[in-house]
């Protein structure tokens, strides 16, 4: 199982995230606060198999951070969350091969099962992800 990535820039939400992954059989999650730190990381250590990335930050966003890493050729699995997306966001998330679009508040069960699919997506090789 590879490693999870969590970007977010509320420092509880990101705390909360990383703990539930844990307490939940993936011991490998790394936390950071926006999209440039999560590239930062991602340059150190490439065996990130899911981002989880808020779509909204300071620094660079989840969008941008997504559209970064598809100009890299990347096939991380991307799963963004948010209080608001807008119809435009929606698209180019999907357009971009987002795998997941979760609408806060969301269940943290939720984000589980996305995460599980993603995990056994991945454990049999299936890349890239382009269900949103």
């Amino acid at each position: 199982m590879g490693r999870i990535l969590v970007v977010d820039d509320d420092r509880e939400s990101r705390d909360l995230l990383r703990e539930v992954l844990e307490a939940n059989g993936y011991p490998q999650v790394e936390a950071v606060p926006d999209g440039l730190a999560a590239r930062e990381a991602l340059a150190r250590e490439d065996e990130y198999c899911i981002i989880i990335a808020d779509l909204h930050m300071p620094n660079e966003s989840g969008l941008d951070l997504l559209r970064n890493l598809r100009k890299q050729n990347a096939s991380h699995s991307i799963v963004l969350m948010s209080s608001f997306f807008s119809t435009t966001e929606k698209k180019l998330a999907r357009d971009l091969g987002a795998f997941a679009l979760l609408d806060k508040p969301f269940r943290l069960s939720e984000l589980l099962q996305v995460v599980s699919q993603l995990t056994e997506r991945n454990a049999i090789g299936e890349f890239p992800l382009s269900s949103a």
